[in-house]
Formats: C-alpha cells, sequence, structure tokens
C-alpha cells in the first residue's frame, strides 16, 4: 500500500485540476453496429515508421538536414542529438 505524501500543487493548479475533473465526459465516437473491435495495437502498427538518423543542423529552431536530398515530411518529430561544444 502506498503512502500518500503532501500535496505540493500551488492553489492555482489546484483549481484549474478540479475544474477539469469536473469536465463531463466525452460521448463515445459514433460507430456503425457492425463495426469490429479492434486493438489499439493493431491501429498502431499501421502509422509504424521506422526511425531515421539523418546528420543536420538547427539554424533559428529549424532543423535543416546537411544532405539536400533527405526530404522530411512535414510535421515530422526528430530528436536533435547536439556536440558538446
Amino acid at each position: 500500500m502506498t503512502i500518500p505524501a503532501a500535496d505540493q500543487r500551488s492553489a492555482e493548479r489546484q483549481t484549474r485540476d478540479e475544474q477539469i475533473a469536473a469536465e463531463p465526459h466525452l460521448a463515445p465516437p459514433q460507430l456503425p453496429p457492425d463495426a469490429v473491435p479492434v486493438p489499439l495495437e493493431t491501429h498502431l502498427a499501421r502509422q509504424r515508421r521506422e526511425p531515421l538518423a539523418i546528420a543536420g543542423i538547427v539554424e533559428n529552431g529549424l532543423v535543416r538536414p546537411l544532405d539536400p536530398a533527405v526530404k522530411l515530411p512535414e510535421h515530422s518529430r526528430v530528436i536533435i542529438v547536439a556536440e558538446a561544444s
């Protein structure tokens, strides 16, 4: 059994959390009656992308690949690995 810890949230944060908790739940999605349930893993597997490592630099908050032949899709997620200077 876990021991409850003291609440470290600010008064504003506590108020906001209470407001969020009091909001009504979203309605379930409207599905056709013949819809077959599918595990979440199946959905995620359809959109899976393999990670891609490319050399690039960050200029003014934008990631620019060093190889001009590399084209990233718009709104791509990137992980920036920086070298310590």
